[in-house]
């Protein structure tokens, strides 16, 4: 996976984030959302009719001149279809009926559900030449799971490899399903499985009291210990640098003065200040909604913030020198600096700016 690709995701994303209110059709989401990801995220030219097809027509049966919102093709062959919804509206099995029976008469192997946003992709896993009703991935641009970028990317014109993507479906599809099932039961677990646990740690009659009492605790270990889990991966990023570190310079506390901000007229912010800001904007918005992501400049180094709150620091970019450095923060918002090359090695940090930003969520 390349920091390109996923700047590619990031930025349809973005383009979603400020358009999206303002679509009001189908033919619009197409327009803005869709033809952008098959063309710039997949890198297939939506301009040549030997690689997509829009309004693919095939008769089926008694079905004439049924259309199909775009064919992906490569080496001549159809591989993908893509049936388009309006942006918002739900995607459910109904909405892909078209895709179903053109699923069965084409050489199709991977058909795609969209409303520009939400992305569900099918293969025939249960029966050959047969669409399932449940997706092997789906995927939001919206919130989109990092584990699924590689997914995605055996998909585009320059990795496709139907092989592969079939292989891992079935993997992706049913990872997929359990982690729904975790996500549902950590939140409003059952009492299948409040019980399972009680059953475990408990010797005495799980009595309806006790189960209420199980199901409030059960959620509380639950949120416990993800939260230790999220703390542990920033111990462990803080830990495992891939660059020298300097000493510990200050804390978030250690604020400037309210005279050094932005305001000053000796401050001035740069480019390369800027750039950094939404280098670190672009590889936390994943984690934290991105107009909570601020700047504020003071004499000292460029502070990158959550909410424009000084007690909320994703980091300090400390330029104003020769040698740059990024000052991260630990638990107790302790920075320590680090030098770096370029702006770019800002992206070296990018699991400590991500856990550190969880932590604000």
């Amino acid at each position: 996976m390349t920091i390109e690709f996923t700047e590619k995701l990031n930025v349809l994303s973005s383009k979603i984030r400020q358009q999206s209110a303002a679509i009001e059709t189908e033919e619009a989401t197409k327009t803005a959302f869709v033809m952008p990801f098959i063309n710039n995220v997949l890198g297939y030219d939506v301009f040549d009719p030997t690689e997509v097809i829009p309004e693919f027509t095939c008769d089926i049966g008694t079905k004439k001149g049924e259309k199909i919102d775009y064919a992906i093709l490569k080496n001549g062959e159809i591989q993908i279809l893509i049936e388009c919804k309006k942006i918002g509206e739900p995607l459910n099995i109904n909405h892909a009926s078209q895709l179903f029976r053109y699923f069965h008469v084409t050489s199709a192997r991977i058909s795609i559900l969209t409303n520009g946003q939400t992305y569900k992709f099918y293969t025939d896993l249960e029966a050959p030449n047969k669409m399932d009703e449940r997706p092997f991935l789906e995927i939001d641009l919206l919130d989109l799971d990092e584990t699924l970028i590689p997914e995605i990317k055996k998909i585009t014109k320059s990795s496709f490899d139907l092989e592969s993507i079939i292989n891992a479906a079935g993997e992706l599809k049913y990872v997929s399903l359990i982690k729904k099932v975790l996500h549902t039961q950590l939140n409003n677990p059952e009492e299948d499985f409040v019980k399972f646990f009680a059953s475990r740690v408990y010797d005495g009659m799980l009595t309806q009291k006790v189960r209420e009492t199980f199901t409030l605790l059960t959620k509380k270990a639950a949120s416990q210990y993800i939260n230790a889990q999220i703390n542990e991966r920033l111990k462990s990023a803080i830990g495992g640098n891939q660059l020298p570190l300097v000493e510990s310079s200050s804390t978030a506390a250690d604020t400037q003065p309210e005279g050094e901000t932005k305001d000053s007229s000796d401050i001035v912010t740069t480019i390369e200040e800027l750039e950094g800001f939404h280098i670190v904007k672009a590889i936390v918005r994943t984690v934290i909604e991105p107009p909570r992501i601020t700047q504020r400049d003071t004499k000292s180094y460029f502070g990158v913030l959550v909410d424009d709150n000084n007690r909320k620091p994703l980091c300090r970019l400390h330029f104003n020198r020769s040698q740059k450095y990024i000052g991260l923060f630990d638990l107790e918002k302790n920075e320590t600096r680090h030098p770096i090359g370029s702006v770019d090695d800002i992206y070296s940090f990018a699991d400590i700016l991500k856990a550190t930003a969880s932590l604000y969520n």
